[in-house]
């Protein structure tokens, strides 16, 4: 990969947001984006909401009409993330999109701390939870900016690749 990714935003039509995010979710599998377009999000808030005298929990989105994306910036990216139905285009001036900042980031929660690992590839690992939970296998990838390893784990009598994430498996002693 030649650049880094970074955070674009994407206008869309005002509730479509979610529809845009399946949209462009659908794009990455089926075009094999998955190392280019590495997150779409709609960013979502806790509101706290009073209705005929009670009050109960919502989530709202904290950006209406906008999605979020982490994705490295190509010919090929823009041209699927343009044309996906219901987008208006990139935020930024003129055709230009225009990555989000250190600083804009910080506020909306999504800037994930940097992570050191004392694990490499090839390197044995046990898995501490999810759906793989107690499962140990070998490290065949590790992938730094969505925080996850891939690893091998023998399913149905043949090896398998998982993805999971850093903070549910551990080195195996």
């Amino acid at each position: 990969m030649s650049e880094a990714a970074k955070w674009y935003v994407v206008h869309t039509y005002s509730g479509y947001e979610n529809k845009v995010k399946a949209n462009i979710e659908k794009t990455i599998e089926n075009r094999h984006l998955e190392d280019q377009i590495l997150e779409v999000r709609v960013p979502l808030q806790d509101v706290v909401e009073m209705k005929n005298g009670t009050s109960r929990q919502v989530q709202k989105k904290m950006f209406p009409g906008y999605v979020l994306l982490n994705m490295v910036m190509n010919d090929d990216t823009w041209y699927v993330v343009r044309n996906t139905r219901g987008v208006t285009g990139f935020v930024g001036p003129g055709s230009k999109p225009v990555p989000l900042t250190e600083e804009e980031m910080l506020p909306l929660g999504i800037q994930k701390p940097d992570i050191e690992v004392d694990f490499a590839e090839g390197d044995m690992v046990v898995v501490t939870g999810g759906a793989w939970k107690d499962t140990a296998g070998v490290i065949t990838g590790i992938n730094m900016q969505k925080q996850t390893v891939t690893i091998n784990v023998e399913l149905f009598g043949r090896e398998t690749p998982v993805e999971i994430s850093f903070a549910e498996i551990k080195k195996a002693e």
